[in-house]
Parts: structure tokens; sequence; C-alpha cells
């Protein structure tokens, strides 16, 4: 195959998509090794998700939707969601090409085609990570106590308000971590203000925060 043979199926419209997508995975790769820094990606949605260090994991919350137990069952609440991603798009891109070098479909055959492939690669990926999730693990348990977070200051990375849950990105030294939230009060309060945590829930589920202490 020669390099115009390749360029031709990697950005045919079938797989320019998917072409596309893996060169900014790799350029953000790229970008995380030399710099060493992360690209902080916020969620303000009304998700009831945890996301944790490195790169994020779902964290269950007690009373799980079918969406949140299909990411659990991919191990999802283990494996950093972004490298998950990234190897799952690599072999669906890797799929798809394959299928418009070796066969002669219609284009919306093909594109049809991506969606089969995209589950396949997914369950690939959860078994070819299986056997890091220890390693995942160990590099995610920070071994803080729950008490030391009260009287923190953090970042909301979604906006909460009512008995809505959030997320808050909360340094402990150099490391940062993510905890479950919610409004002390039931006061809306915005994606990226800085809050204190003031008080626990009993079961220890979340944390409630307030943009001021009141004594």
């Amino acid at each position: 195959m020669t390099i115009q043979q390749f360029l031709d199926i990697a950005f045919s419209p079938v797989n320019t998509v998917l072409s596309v997508l893996l060169i900014l995975a790799v350029l953000y790769w790229l970008f995380t090794i030399v710099t060493g820094l992360d690209i902080d990606v916020g969620f303000d949605g009304d998700l009831d998700l945890d996301m944790d260090a490195p790169d994020g994991q779902v964290h269950v919350p007690e009373n799980p939707s079918a969406w949140i137990q299909f990411l659990t069952f991919l191990d999802l609440d283990i494996v950093p969601v972004t490298y998950f991603m990234t190897i799952s798009l690599f072999f669906t891109w890797l799929g798809s090409f394959y299928i418009e070098a070796f066969a002669s479909f219609q284009v919306w055959v093909s594109a049809l085609l991506v969606f089969p492939v995209f589950l396949a690669s997914i369950l690939l990926t959860k078994l070819i990570l299986k056997p890091l999730n220890p390693f995942f693990r160990e590099i995610n348990h920070k071994g803080e106590k729950a008490h030391d977070f009260l009287g923190r200051t953090g970042r909301l990375k979604s906006t909460i308000h009512g008995n809505k849950i959030g997320i808050l990105e909360v340094f402990i030294g150099s490391d940062p971590m993510t905890l479950m939230v919610k409004s002390k009060d039931g006061e809306k309060i915005e994606y990226g203000e800085t809050v204190f945590i003031v008080d626990e829930d009993v079961n220890r589920k979340y944390y409630y925060v307030a943009t001021e202490i009141r004594f």
C-alpha cells in the first residue's frame, strides 16, 4: 500500500472523522507528556458523576442508572476515561480502516459498520486493560481520611443548587482530587466558583459546600 492509498482510505468519507479524532488524541497525549499538564475539561451538566485523578474515573452513586452500570461494567470506575477512550478510538479507526481497505461496501454501509466496530473496540479495550486494573486502583488510592477535607477550599467543576450533586476539585498538597458535593443551604453556586467544605454526609457519600464559612 502506498502512502497516497493510505491517506485516501484514512480520510475517506467514512474515516475522516475517526482520523481527525485520533490525530487530536495523539496531540493531547503529546501535550500531556511534554508539559506534564492535563487539559481541564469541565462538566456543567446534570450528571451525578465524580471524576477522579488521573484523567477521571466514574464514581458510582448509591442508586446507579443503567448507563452508570454500563460504565462500571467497562471498569471505568477504575480505568481513567481518557486512556480507555483513546485505545477504543484507535481500535475503531483500525477496524474501519481495514473494512475500507479490503471490502468494497457502499459509503452508507461502511458508515453503519462503524457502530458495531466501536462496540467491539470498547469490549476489546476492557479485556486489554483488565490486567492493569490493580495498577490503576493503586495509583488512584489517596489514603486521605474524610475529615481531612473539612474546612478546605476547592473549585467547583459543575453548577450545584438544591439537592443536585456536583463535582469539586480539591488539592491535597500538589495532588488534585475530586469530591461529590452538595450546596449546604441549597443555594445556587456556579461552575468555577471557589467554595469551602463545611460539612459531610453521615454516610460520607458526599460533602456540603458553601461560598463562605458562617459562624
